[in-house]
């Protein structure tokens, strides 16, 4: 189901509303030119889910040997988790500005210490969500539902282009974690909705 909005098309699957830009957007890490910039950048960290705090302080004995000394600093002064200037729950941010979970490779790198703890099987936690999920940022709405909107940054210019240049859209890129966090039926209804928008188009 779609309904069409002055801001453009947004697709109803479930309680979860889906903007246009999800479909028709493209987008495509290309680490090589950011090398992780969005673990660095902006005056914030990420934003967090209630249910990931308690997460994260359980985990942290087995993530926290991948972190840099800054960074178990701001934890120590400022705990898991801060408030960004709307009160909403985000990642702890260091005082060099990098978010408290991250560290640098000796290529200058930016990576996130708790999904390498995931990858070498020692930690449950893959990464926040929002992480996960970037570029697309979840809204909770009043009914209980959710909506999911294409974040574009400046710092994923690169993303973009590699995203256009090789014929990935966002929820293309984004299969895996939305197949995990929102459902196989849900990511495989989004693709169905997706072609028959491409479809309408041609």
């Amino acid at each position: 189901m779609s309904a069409e909005r002055d801001y453009g098309i947004i697709f109803q699957i479930g309680d979860i509303l889906v903007s246009e830009e999800v479909i028709t957007g493209f987008f495509c890490c290309d680490y090589s030119a950011c090398k992780g910039e969005c673990c660095i950048a902006g005056e914030y960290g990420a934003p967090l889910e209630e249910d990931e705090l308690q997460v994260l302080e359980d985990e942290y004995p087995n993530f926290g040997k991948y972190m840099t000394p800054a960074g178990h600093t701001a934890i120590a002064e400022k705990g898991f988790f801060e408030l960004d200037i709307e009160g909403e729950l985000v990642t702890t941010v260091a005082r060099g500005g990098e978010c408290a979970y991250s560290f640098q490779d000796s290529a200058g790198n930016c990576l996130c210490a708790i999904e390498k703890c995931f990858f070498k099987g020692e930690c449950a936690m893959r990464k926040p969500r929002s992480c996960w999920l970037y570029p697309i940022r979840v809204t909770k709405l009043t009914g209980g539902g959710l909506a999911l909107n294409f974040h574009q940054w400046h710092v994923c210019k690169a993303a973009f282009e590699k995203g256009r240049k090789e014929g990935i859209h966002v929820y293309e890129f984004l299969r895996e974690p939305l197949s995990k966090l929102f459902g196989d039926d849900f990511y495989e209804a989004l693709c169905a909705a997706a072609a028959k928008f491409r479809d309408s188009e041609i």
